[in-house]
């Protein structure tokens, strides 16, 4: 077995903390429960292999971009390219428990994961743009986007 930098108590404690965040990022991405949860297990043994982080917030967006390219990687596997994404079950995540998250889920990738990750996640343009590595007017462009669609998704006036 491999070593691990963590005891199990700091590792439940992490996982506690951090497993809906890092769900709901790997949902937005395959859109399906069972590529989630699996992604959400690679992410956190990804995370036992890492070590320990200088802080809370390098620790979260460590998992916020492991998650990311893991689900990234994921996608591109073959299988999945001879598979239609038709035929596979399109779910809604079990934490989408209001019509504005299930909105956000809905939108194309790129806004979807920039919206999320600003608004439920708290993080601003600048990081966003470290994190994705997208320039920061790309992000608000995303933004800007993304809350256009969102208005329009919920009914709200689509000349504003």
């Amino acid at each position: 077995m491999e070593d691990s930098f963590y005891q199990k108590e700091q590792l439940t404690e992490l996982y506690d903390r951090h497993v809906d965040m890092v769900y709901r990022i790997c949902y937005l991405f395959l859109k399906n429960r069972y590529d989630a949860e699996d992604m959400v297990q690679a992410t956190f043994l990804k995370l036992i292999r890492h070590g320990r982080f200088d802080s809370a917030e390098h620790e979260k967006a460590w998992l916020i971009v492991t998650a990311s390219n893991l689900c990234r990687d994921h996608l591109k596997h073959w299988w999945r390219k001879n598979v239609p994404l038709e035929s596979l079950p399109d779910e809604k995540p079990q934490s989408a428990d209001n019509a504005i998250l299930e909105q956000v889920f809905l939108l194309p990738r790129k806004v979807r994961t920039t919206i999320y990750l600003y608004y439920y996640e708290g993080y601003n343009t600048v990081e966003l743009s470290r994190m994705l590595g997208k320039k920061e007017s790309t992000i608000r462009g995303y933004l800007h986007t993304g809350r256009k669609l969102l208005k329009i998704a919920m009914g709200g006036d689509q000349n504003e």
